[in-house]
């Protein structure tokens, strides 16, 4: 009996996984490519949410909803970048400062209130909860899957164009891409656009398939991101070569992140130490391949030892 709700619930994990894996993307692009840390995603995610669940309420249409969350992420992280490239602010304090505006922001998006329920049974909606376990079009996995792929492509294309290399550029070394007359300053601030454009739009998705938006469903959204970006890293860094599949691979990340949750509360976890336990996972995934290369400098000194004192 047990297993069965295990094995029933799996299907939600590994659609609530494929939502998450668009923000971790996001995530990927300001922490991987960008080498910034960014924390405004804590904020756009329930920006993305609380503007689709408005505008869905208001009957415009499901994908309108999504453009416009989509372009209020943009400005969102358009507002860290001008706070961390105009004024000088550290990437890590302009996004807790656009984060901790955005909390406002989302109320009055709202009406003054902390949730908006956005029902299956009223609205057209993209993707919801009550079609998980159904084998038809509509369940939220297929289409997810679907919507990312179209997302991987449109980045995979995006990266390999002049302006996208230069943005990877930019994270990569800024000193070499100033030399190389690069407007780095530019690209920073077009990276976090689109890494809380994609953050919202994933916002977006998570409160048509939960059926509300709240004011703090963004709350650890950072954590979630880091830990689905290691874990894919981690897993599949050796398989994953190619840009388009290490995006593929954080996504996968964000899926085997929620499947680990989801049975580690069918073993009894007390669901309040679900932030513990993502903690805890986050920081021994990040740990990992410090501790590989320590064990493989250990073996190599080891090999090179004698030979040396042979010499």
């Amino acid at each position: 009996m047990e297993l069965i709700k295990l094995v029933n619930a799996l299907p939600g994990a590994v659609a609530q996984g494929l939502i998450w894996g668009l923000m971790a993307i996001g995530v990927y692009i300001t922490f991987r490519i960008l080498d910034v840390a960014d924390l405004t995603v804590d904020g756009s995610l329930a920006t993305g949410g609380a503007v689709a669940a408005m505008l869905i309420t208001s009957g415009y249409s499901v994908w309108v909803a999504l453009l416009a969350a989509f372009v209020v992420g943009l400005l969102a992280g358009l507002l860290t970048g001008c706070f961390h490239t105009l004024m000088g602010i550290p990437a890590i304090l302009a996004g807790i400062l656009t984060q901790l505006g955005l909390y406002s922001i989302n109320l009055r998006i709202m009406g003054g209130k902390a949730n908006t329920a956005i029902s299956a049974n009223k609205f057209y909606l993209l993707v919801s909860l009550r079609n998980v376990r159904s084998w038809a079009i509509q369940n939220p996995i297929f289409v997810l899957i679907l919507f990312t792929a179209v997302v991987v492509l449109l980045l995979y294309w995006f990266f390999g164009t002049e302006l996208g290399s230069s943005l990877r550029a930019t994270g990569a070394n800024q000193k070499m891409a100033r030399a190389q007359g690069i407007n780095t300053n530019h690209n920073i601030l077009l990276g976090l656009m689109l890494s809380n454009g994609l953050v919202a739009l994933s916002g977006a998705l998570l409160a048509q398939y939960q059926g509300f938006a709240d004011v703090n469903m963004g709350r650890g959204a950072i954590v979630i991101g880091l830990a689905a970006v290691i874990i894919g890293e981690v897993v599949f860094g050796k398989l994953f070569r190619n840009f388009a599949m290490k995006l593929v691979a954080v996504t996968i990340g964000a899926i085997v992140y929620y499947l680990v949750i989801q049975v580690v509360l069918w073993l009894g976890l007390d669901a309040n130490d679900l932030k513990l336990l993502t903690a805890l996972v986050v920081g021994i995934f990040l740990g990992v391949p410090y501790w590989k290369n320590q064990i493989l400098s250990r073996t190599k000194g080891s090999k090179g030892g004698p030979r040396n004192a042979e010499n």
